[in-house]
């Protein structure tokens, strides 16, 4: 049960919720904590604060407080097993979730938005399909009021429970990829390949490397050989640039229908990207990239390759589901991922 005292009457008695300090410019945290008995000296620090009343705490038995509460439900969310996240201590009643790993967000949408539809308690999170790195935090949630019945939390424990976890960070694969440069002018030595540093500087960024290259004509025959190549040498990912537009000398599409893999799609609903093809040869991903992944900070390339990286076998209807959120803004500042594209 709770208490409301004036701060005048309060010495002796346990506060009730950590109380915040500011002091503009310089400070914002917390100054006293939960649990903290007041003591005379206090009284004139939390009036100089603003507080001319304070709660003091006395729970019943089916009552949480909102510490307690915050911690119930970030272990909740995150569920049983390896989930690759880890809890803070709760401080002005809120909890954050933190990545233990890099790897990529993954959230159950439908629970998330059940579990916010529960009175008096959030759990805010980045959205869904986020590349995170081991340390950042990735949610946050807290309980509204400062107690809630028991009855509440147990709800929400239930429907995260019944999800199999809301949240988890699932942990980049390290594959060995093939990289296919095609373009007879990169071939025949006209002019130096400015793509593949592109690429093998993202694949590497993930955890991955490039470990087999090669650079053919504009022939879809070559094309063809080159990827058997690949998939001979045991690449677990091959990846080909160049030659993906509707130019009748771009034959990177052609080559990899040649291979017999099958074609998820050729064509996608993001700008820039829009000339990107993915297909699998069994379980090995083939992508063809369009040149925008050489000028553009940020691609459907950036999209893909990280779900992939982490076990996904990508459908048509996931790639139709990029759409919204589909088209970069081209910031004159690339803020990706923490920015609107992607976010579908």
């Amino acid at each position: 049960m709770l208490r409301k005292v004036r701060v005048e009457e309060s010495v002796g008695c346990v506060l009730a919720h950590d109380h915040t300090k500011i002091v503009p410019g310089q400070f914002k945290g917390r100054r006293f904590k939960k649990g903290h008995i007041i003591q005379p000296e206090d009284v004139a620090e939390l009036l100089q604060m603003g507080k001319e009343h304070i709660y003091v705490l006395n729970l019943g038995p089916d009552e949480v407080h909102e510490d307690e509460a915050a911690l119930r439900l970030a272990r909740a969310a995150a569920g049983d097993g390896d989930h690759g996240l880890d809890f803070s201590e709760p401080q002005e009643g809120k909890v954050n979730l933190e990545s233990t790993r890099n790897g990529l967000l993954k959230i159950n949408l439908e629970a998330l938005k059940q579990v916010n539809s529960v009175a008096d308690i959030m759990l805010a999170t980045l959205h869904n399909n986020y590349p995170v790195t081991a340390g950042q935090v990735v949610a946050g949630t807290r309980l509204i009021p400062l107690v809630a019945p028991r009855s509440v939390i147990e709800r929400v424990e239930a429907i995260c429970r019944e999800a199999g976890g809301i949240l988890r960070v699932a942990p980049y694969r390290r594959l060995q990829v093939g990289l296919i440069t095609t373009g007879s002018e990169v071939y025949k030595g006209r002019i130096k390949d400015a793509f593949g540093p592109v690429v093998r500087a993202k694949i590497a960024s993930y955890g991955s490397e490039v470990a087999l290259e090669k650079v053919v004509p504009d022939d879809a025959a070559a094309i063809h050989d080159a990827i058997e190549e690949m998939l001979a040498a045991g690449m677990q990912m091959v990846v080909l640039t160049g030659g993906m537009s509707v130019d009748p000398d771009d034959v990177t599409p052609d080559g990899i229908r040649r291979s017999g893999a099958e074609v998820v799609t050729y064509g996608a609903p993001v700008l820039p990207g829009a000339m990107f093809m993915l297909a699998y040869r069994g379980d090995v991903p083939i992508m063809g990239l369009p040149g925008c992944v050489m000028y553009y900070r940020a691609t459907v390339f950036d999209l893909v390759l990280p779900r992939i990286l982490v076990g996904e076998r990508l459908e048509r209807h996931d790639i139709a589901g990029l759409a919204a959120g589909g088209l970069c803004q081209n910031c004159p500042e690339c803020r990706y991922p923490a920015c609107s594209f992607g976010k579908a």
